[in-house]
């Protein structure tokens, strides 16, 4: 099923279909767990702030994050305002922010007060710290908040600063799919109790959590080298990534035995004794220097026609702009244009099941018809109950 035919027509509906969710507008993680449940069906409804809520966006109408929402703009620092939220709230299965521990509190909209009137609402904090700890009141970005549990000091060679992986680990990786998850979680325990759930959902602690699989290595003896020497972190001359004569550049992932042995055959190199043990870390500086050396002689394409029938784990590293026009990618519809504005698939596909086509945001757009559901005729005169 390619993602045309998902999003054309499938045989059941979107597994999020029927799940109403508020969103509190925000910055990074909060909005991505938010275009998550929308991507599979959920209505989500972004409170949006006067003005605007992203420092950063130039035009919010192209913002992918924002994709799929209907909109309402409101000032939350009046209480009529504070009241519509509540109300939207109580027709809502959950919500979403990500403010400072304390801010919804002071606002009037904290999970206590929200959830008298919802008991069984799902109430999803996102924050870089957590809701306590001594650093709990403290500014932070991606950056800060992967710098205390072991990522970011794995990441780049001995001896030099660790670069930035943008901000894929915490906002995104550690931060809105985590919070993606515990929101499905706690709605499923909603539905069978009846009874609502808080998701502390800490960026530093959703990260740490990716780096599962790190501590396995480190306690097996498998991560035990400086930065840049280990398995996985661009040590290994089989998995690491090289430049190419034309400035492109290329993947190499042959960790097993197998995958190996094809790439050592497959560049000549299967007789060299200086290739012959795989995991002799000792020469690995010396295996990693020579296949720089090969991979620069030539450009990134004829690389590809010589390696990738090889099935030896390789592939081009492409850029963002290349990648929608990747064969592989196109065949399966991994990427689509909404409003003209280029973007990734909704993931992960479920079989058989139709896909939400992507829409870009408008602010305000459905501030008429949101009213009207709660039955708010002039949100001017809204008074707390």
């Amino acid at each position: 099923m390619t993602g045309a035919d998902a999003i054309d027509g499938g045989l059941m509906r979107p597994v999020l279909d029927g799940v109403r969710v508020i969103e509190l507008a925000g910055i990074g993680p909060a909005p991505f767990c938010a275009m998550m449940l929308a991507d599979h069906g959920a209505e989500v409804i972004r409170i949006d702030r006067p003005g605007g809520s992203d420092p950063l966006a130039q035009d919010q109408r192209r913002d992918v994050l924002l994709r799929s929402r209907r909109s309402i703009t409101l000032d939350l620092k009046q209480p009529g305002a504070i009241e519509i939220v509540a109300r939207l709230a109580e027709t809502a299965d959950g919500l979403i922010e990500g403010f400072r521990p304390g801010v919804a509190e002071r606002l009037g909209l904290g999970p206590d007060t929200l959830m008298q009137r919802n008991p069984a609402l799902v109430y999803g904090r996102m924050t870089g710290w957590g809701q306590d700890g001594p650093l709990s009141d403290k500014a932070g970005h991606d950056l800060n908040y992967i710098s205390i549990n072991g990522c970011l000091g794995a990441l780049g060679s001995d001896g030099t600063p660790p670069p930035p992986p943008l901000n894929l680990i915490g906002d995104y990786g550690g931060g809105g799919m985590m919070l993606a998850f515990g929101f499905v979680a706690a709605l499923l325990a909603a539905r069978q109790s009846g009874e609502g759930r808080v998701i502390d959902c800490s960026m530093a602690e959703g990260s740490a959590a990716l780096m599962a699989g790190m501590w396995s290595l480190t306690h097996n003896g498998m991560w035990d080298k400086g930065r840049g020497q280990n398995l996985l972190d661009g040590g290994a001359p089989f998995y690491a990534c090289y430049a190419c004569a034309d400035g492109g550049f290329v993947a190499i992932g042959a960790i097993e035995a197998q995958f190996y042995a094809r790439l050592i055959d497959a560049l000549g190199l299967d007789g060299d004794p200086l290739f012959a043990a795989q995991h002799d870390q000792s020469k690995w500086p010396a295996m990693k220097a020579r296949l720089a050396e090969i991979f620069a002689s030539a450009p990134r394409a004829s690389w590809t026609e010589r390696l990738l029938h090889r099935d030896c784990c390789y592939t081009e590293v492409l850029t963002m702009a290349e990648a929608p026009t990747h064969d592989h990618n196109r065949a399966r519809g991994s990427y689509l244009e909404a409003d003209g504005w280029m973007q990734p698939h909704p993931a992960p596909r479920f079989a058989g099941t139709r896909v939400v086509a992507p829409r870009m945001w408008q602010r305000d757009s459905d501030r008429m018809e949101i009213l009207a559901e709660i039955g708010v005729a002039d949100p001017d005169r809204v008074v707390a109950e």
